[in-house]
């Protein structure tokens, strides 16, 4: 088991009062902790095969079933969840707001519920809102990934009916910055850093005193290209392939998300493997696993730029950043920027819980969604 880092001022005894569950619904998976303060005493990571998934035409429809899962696998782990004192889920794609800690109430469920964007993370603020109320707490979510702090000017595109959306790992990204502070003893809101989250998709942003004032979007529009995604494509040749009369708007839409970036390169998203092939001198495999590093090379190159080469730290985090190999390179080319640090894993549901219980222990307020 893990164990949470936490910033000097919280009192971890006066934490250790608190327990709460945190919920990340994913694409494949279900992952759940309980945290009593900052000590993880449940964990579970449910994966979901295809056959189970597409038994449901949306992710609205995966809901009861999801709900369902949580409950059964928390029950048979021997926990009462009439014990917990907050239920926090993962945020899902609402409308743009800012960086924080939002209790869940109608406004964000009929906002999830309605969004034409299906993704899993949309059912997190669902499903804690239903446990919360069955042993009366509150539910929370935290830095969903459409936190968008960005400046004005990060905003525009070439075309104006177009502006570009904020869409990154908000959550782990605002985690691992605070936690990179946390250990060098510095206040996060004092520093300019550059984290790249990567993992099925790959986020570069710019934290600049606490704000993140770019980022790349890291679902469907820019950026390295990924395991699972395309990254920036030329738009000319994108339109032409649109137009080809070979795809539909679906088929489409799945190469920019689900079939592209090392899935279209390569046959498959599994980094780990990909490196192993590389390594064992597969040219294919190499060469896909070069082009989405120097992606995320470049990209920082570009977050430093807007930070105007005042930065304290590059910051590498995700599950990819457990490869040697890759953060070798990325460090090899960035370290002349700042000082390169590595905090490998998603750490998700540990960025959930702590967000929940500075809530609890009154660090910070929670904020309404509107």
């Amino acid at each position: 088991m893990t164990t949470l880092s936490t910033s000097a001022p919280l009192d971890l005894e006066a934490l250790s009062h608190y327990t709460v569950l945190a919920i990340n619904t994913g694409s494949t998976s279900t992952k759940v902790a309980v945290y009593r303060g900052t000590t993880p005493i449940v964990e579970a990571s449910i994966a979901h095969s295809t056959e189970e998934i597409s038994r449901f035409s949306s992710v609205p429809e995966q809901y009861e079933w999801r709900k369902e899962v949580i409950l059964e696998t928390l029950l048979a782990k021997g926990f009462d969840i009439n014990t917990l004192s907050a239920v926090i889920g993962r945020g899902g794609l609402l409308h743009p707001i800012e960086s924080g800690v939002y209790e869940v109430n109608e406004q964000m469920l009929n906002d999830l519920r309605t969004t034409p964007q299906q993704h899993a993370s949309n059912l997190g603020a669902m499903i804690a809102s239903e446990i919360a109320s069955l042993c009366q707490v509150k539910a929370y979510i935290a830095d969903p990934v459409v936190v968008d702090e960005r400046d004005e000017v990060a905003r525009f595109t070439g075309i104006k009916q177009i502006q570009s959306r904020s869409i990154f790992h908000a959550l782990n990204q605002k985690a691992t910055a605070r936690r990179y502070a946390d250990d060098i003893g510095r206040c996060y809101e004092d520093m300019n850093l550059v984290v790249a989250h990567m993992g099925g998709g790959i986020s570069v942003a710019a934290h600049r005193k606490g704000k993140v004032v770019d980022c790349n979007n890291a679902l469907d529009g820019d950026g390295p290209i990924a395991p699972e995604r395309a990254g920036t494509i030329p738009a000319g040749d994108l339109i032409d392939l649109c137009y080809s009369g070979e795809y539909s708007h679906k088929q489409a839409r799945e190469l920019l998300v689900g079939k592209g970036g090392l899935v279209s390169l390569t046959g498959s998203n599994a980094v780990k493997g990909l490196v192993e092939q590389a390594e064992a001198g597969d040219k294919v495999a190499d060469d896909a696993i070069n082009a989405m590093t120097y992606g995320v090379i470049k990209y920082i190159g570009q977050m430093a730029a807007v930070l105007r080469g005042e930065v304290d730290a590059v910051l590498l985090t995700g599950g990819i950043a457990h490869s040697k190999r890759i953060t070798d390179q990325i460090r090899d080319y960035c370290r002349f920027i700042a000082p390169v640090e590595i905090y490998a894993g998603e750490n998700e549901l540990e960025a959930l819980a702590m967000n929940a219980l500075r809530v609890l222990h009154g660090a910070i307020e929670s904020k309404t969604y509107q």
